[in-house]
């Protein structure tokens, strides 16, 4: 009888074991490798699945720029704790630049901004994307409907957290900041 309670024991844990991890098996990232970014870091690899559905001219855009090279060695210019980390300026480094393409119109959507969301930066005009995007730390729903959705991270948010803090009294603005060592599409990837 005991061992017949202590097979009964383990097939009730598997089962319970599995209950518990189906979940998040069947949300486990399955990405496009055409519409997948690589932004490697100093701490590790950021995986970002972009997304074309929602913003087909601005995922294009930073396919282009990553597959030139535009934001090898960028640096993460602006990082609010709480808020976001903002990178993509490769023409200045700064947040003051672009690329050599032009502006992008907005692509909006009612795609919320949550932790992990990819948006793209832009001045006061809806249509002057062009380079620069940020990672959302938390929720940022004063950006919805705002600001471009380009992608989420699927992992290495992490490494994300982990990014050098800029001063609240200077915006943001991070002295010394980290940079991107290598933004790579997955698909380039050998």
């Amino acid at each position: 009888m005991r061992n017949l309670f202590a097979r009964l024991s383990g097939a009730v844990m598997v089962a319970a074991a599995l209950l518990v991890a189906l979940p998040a098996l069947a949300q486990a990232p399955k990405t496009d490798p055409q519409n997948t970014l690589y932004l490697e870091t100093t701490y590790g690899r950021v995986v970002i699945a972009l997304r074309p559905d929602l913003a087909p001219k601005h995922v294009e855009r930073l396919k282009l720029l990553a597959r030139e090279g535009f934001y090898n060695n960028v640096p993460f210019h602006r990082v609010i704790d709480g808020f976001m980390a903002q990178t993509g300026d490769g023409q200045n480094g700064n947040g003051t630049g672009g690329s050599k393409y032009p502006n992008l119109p907005a692509e909006f959507s009612k795609t919320p901004f949550v932790r992990g969301t990819v948006g793209m930066a832009r001045a006061s005009s809806p249509d002057s994307a062009n380079s620069q995007f940020f990672i959302c730390f938390d929720a940022s729903p004063f950006l919805n409907g705002q600001y471009t959705v380009v992608g989420e991270v699927v992992s290495g948010m992490q490494f994300v957290d982990k990014l050098k803090k800029g001063s609240s009294a200077n915006n943001g603005t991070v002295t010394n900041p980290d940079k991107i060592v290598k933004m790579q599409v997955a698909a380039d990837v050998k």
